[in-house]
């Protein structure tokens, strides 16, 4: 009996041993996939900086090289009028002379021998534009940064959702109280370019309420035109957990694509949607 027990406990620690051995081969395997990780990931973001860079850099040298032929186009015509104004200077001289003579054959004798007066071939040319010179291109390198901002947010929260999801040991088991689900709970704001007009955006773009005036938003091909939504600016991947708080009739939460039919209710494009409404009396 004795030795029996014995037999199994050996062979238990045997097992435990074997297990033990499999994760710290595990453990070796995380730290080699996390350095790893972390030096190909230091490789791509230097690589992005690199690219803006070189992309500001060419960007300074175009502007450069257009400021230096502007410059010199507007110097070239501008040299070209004051050799004008200094000939027109020189014959309103000798007209003015001219005009003094008082013997008039030789007024007559001298007149014709004055050179024509010619038009301009500068004065008609030029034609200033209004004064923004290069702020458009500013304007255009502003846009590229809030599209940069999008992308990186949206791709941000991929990345966070991949590292997040690393799971070696078995999953955990599904959440069954609020405290559980806190555990997964994301930040979530609303996108004000997908917000219909009657929809005003607070508190952070955290709190949407239906108005019967129209907002002042700006057009944009991924907002709402026909019914009261509006969308997440944070793509939700993984495990996600979030709260919502709303007073009124009635209000639809739902699990949309981002690509939606802006013409359609989420309530027949979602896979996920809540109806709420009060309890009626």
């Amino acid at each position: 009996m004795l030795k029996q027990q014995r037999g199994k406990i050996q062979q238990m620690i045997q097992d435990q041993e074997k297990n033990v051995k499999l994760l710290q081969q595990e453990v070796e395997a995380i730290n080699h996939s996390a350095d790893q990780t972390v030096e190909d990931s230091e490789k791509i973001f230097t690589e992005l900086i690199r690219l803006l860079q070189k992309r500001s850099s060419e960007v300074k040298q175009q502007i450069r090289s257009q400021h230096e032929t502007e410059v010199s186009r507007v110097k070239d015509v501008q040299e070209k009028l004051e050799q004008e104004i200094t000939e027109l200077k020189r014959k309103d001289a000798e007209l003015e002379q001219l005009s003094h003579t008082e013997d008039h054959n030789q007024f007559l004798l001298n007149y014709p021998s004055l050179p024509a007066l010619s038009e301009s071939t500068h004065s008609s040319s030029i034609n200033i534009r209004p004064l923004r010179h290069f702020e458009d291109v500013a304007a255009a390198v502003s846009e590229l940064r809030e599209k940069l901002q999008d992308v990186l947010r949206d791709s941000w929260t991929n990345i966070s959702v991949m590292v997040t999801d690393v799971d070696v040991l078995l999953s955990e088991p599904e959440p069954k109280s609020r405290a559980g689900f806190l555990r997964y709970s994301c930040e979530i704001t609303l996108d004000s370019n997908t917000a219909r007009k009657q929809l005003l955006l607070s508190e952070g773009n955290k709190k949407v309420t239906r108005m019967n005036q129209d907002q002042s938003y700006s057009s944009h091909p991924d907002r709402f035109t026909y019914y009261c939504q509006v969308l997440s600016r944070e793509s939700l991947t993984g495990r996600c957990y979030w709260e919502v708080e709303w007073i009124g009739e009635h209000v639809y939460v739902a699990v949309a694509y981002k690509n939606i039919n802006i013409w359609f209710h989420l309530h027949s494009l979602t896979t996920l949607c809540f109806h709420c409404c009060r309890e009626m009396t």
